[in-house]
């Protein structure tokens, strides 16, 4: 295994032993593939309600209803939205019909996030997805259980060599190879 080493104005800084081991270590990758079928698991569920809704996958009534309720500013209390230019976001894409064909962006998005950390593929690319999707959840007020996946999702990302190691990434990675250059493992 070799030693992550990032060079800035000369001095050589390494990533500290537990970021090591944790991110790293192909020994993690069992830890990694626990989480990481959960964290399908938890986006597959989620997907299968939307999908055999027609609501999500015909007319996209159901975000159409939800982007109408988190744009509402109330007179008393704090919106659901806190950022204005969320906000403004939301309505625009309110305003343009977008839910007609977002919702089955998020539906088959959820089902393709879950197929893929399952599987192990692409798994650091998958978690990205499903990060942002949990930010954009909680940028509209929907906090529920989306800080807690958007922080899991973020451990996969940093784990991406290791993540997928006991599923596809193994041969992907390994296959595709990745846009700069490997280093052999010292004996």
């Amino acid at each position: 295994m070799t030693t992550t080493v990032t060079t800035f104005k000369g001095e050589l800084i390494q990533d500290p032993p537990l970021a090591r081991t944790l991110f790293n270590d192909p020994r993690m990758a069992w830890l990694w593939l626990v989480v990481r079928l959960w964290l399908g698991y938890k986006w597959i569920t989620a997907a299968q309600s939307k999908i055999s809704n027609p609501a999500w996958t015909q007319t996209g009534d159901a975000l159409k209803g939800f982007w109408s309720n988190i744009v509402v500013i109330p007179a008393e209390g704090r919106p659901a939205i806190s950022f204005d230019w969320y906000r403004n976001f939301i309505q625009f894409m309110l305003d343009a019909q977008a839910y007609t064909w977002f919702a089955k962006l998020v539906a088959y998005g959820e089902m393709l996030i879950g197929i893929a950390l399952i599987l192990g593929a692409f798994t650091g690319i998958a978690a990205f997805f499903g990060a942002f999707m949990n930010w954009n959840f909680m940028m509209a007020g929907s906090a529920s259980t989306n800080p807690m996946l958007f922080v899991v999702a973020l451990g996969i990302i940093f784990a991406w060599k290791i993540s997928g190691y006991i599923g596809l990434d193994y041969y992907l990675l390994r296959k595709l190879g990745t846009p700069w250059r490997t280093q052999k493992a010292e004996a």
